[in-house]
């Protein structure tokens, strides 16, 4: 598990609220034609439409949809990002409401590769749809489980312009086997990533294998770690121990959400 139940995004204090955002909870369908829960928060739109701006597909950690992505969601659009949360199990758990008790864990090793990518997808295009010609196109940003499927979602089957990924496994994991480092030639959107120096589920050596695999594909990227910070460590009940990672990490999303190929001209050496 990569929060606690009450848990919350460290992106609200501060967070810009001079924009009208259209939330709703939503069913999309996915490409075999499995219907899942997503939550969409959306920027309201003027006549001249959305600006020009990266829709985002959030990729939630194991648990799937919950309030801490919600949040997530709704500071994105404040921030220009029309914005929409998956769930991962519309095939074995349908898309009813589930109590803290929902044992997502059993649900989680029946999911596949394919059938997250294909949800992220459906998600993507239902963005496409809700923004319209003057959105700038779609990215995704993911954490832990969905981290790593959000580096995965590089590839160019999804047409996305970026990938954010914070704590995502980037190696050899089961039931899954082979991760981003192993993939790293078939990536080809920008990726930023996100890793706490003392993850023990992510040691340094993986991040760097990596690095070093990104650099040898040609893939556009950044890969960066805190010290001292943890797995999961962009959570509010952490109190103030790891503010300063958290106040940066967010800062860089957004900052390569809204150029990532500007923020990789200025930030990678």
């Amino acid at each position: 598990m990569c929060f606690e139940p009450d848990s919350m995004p460290p992106v609200l204090a501060g967070c810009p609220t001079d924009t009208e955002i259209r939330t709703e909870l939503t069913a999309l369908t996915s490409a075999d034609g499995t219907r899942f829960a997503a939550f969409t928060a959306i920027p309201a739109t003027s006549e001249q439409g959305l600006v020009d701006a990266l829709g985002v597909v959030v990729l939630p950690d194991v648990r799937g949809l919950y309030g801490f992505y919600q949040q997530l969601a709704i500071a994105l659009a404040h921030h220009g990002h029309p914005s929409a949360v998956i769930d991962y199990y519309g095939r074995t758990a349908g898309i009813g409401t589930r109590g803290d008790d929902f044992p997502f864990m059993d649900h989680a090793v029946r999911t596949s590769e394919a059938t997250v990518q294909a949800d992220l997808r459906a998600a993507a295009d239902h963005l496409r749809t809700l923004g319209g010609p003057a959105m700038a196109g779609v990215a995704s940003v993911g954490f832990c489980f969905g981290g790593r499927h959000a580096f995965l979602s590089a590839s160019p089957a999804h047409g996305l312009a970026a990938a954010v990924g914070f704590y995502g496994v980037p190696g050899i994991a089961g039931p899954y086997g082979p991760g981003p480092t192993q993939r790293a030639s078939e990536l080809t959107a920008p990726i930023l990533g996100i890793f706490g120096g003392a993850d023990p589920y992510i040691p340094p050596d993986e991040v760097g294998a990596f690095d070093s695999a990104l650099t040898a594909s040609r893939t556009p990227h950044h890969l960066v770690s805190y010290p001292d910070a943890p797995h999961s460590f962009f959570d509010v009940s952490h109190d103030d121990k790891h503010a300063e990672a958290s106040r940066d990490a967010w800062n860089r999303t957004l900052a390569f959400l809204r150029d990532p190929a500007g923020y990789l001209r200025t930030t990678v050496q």
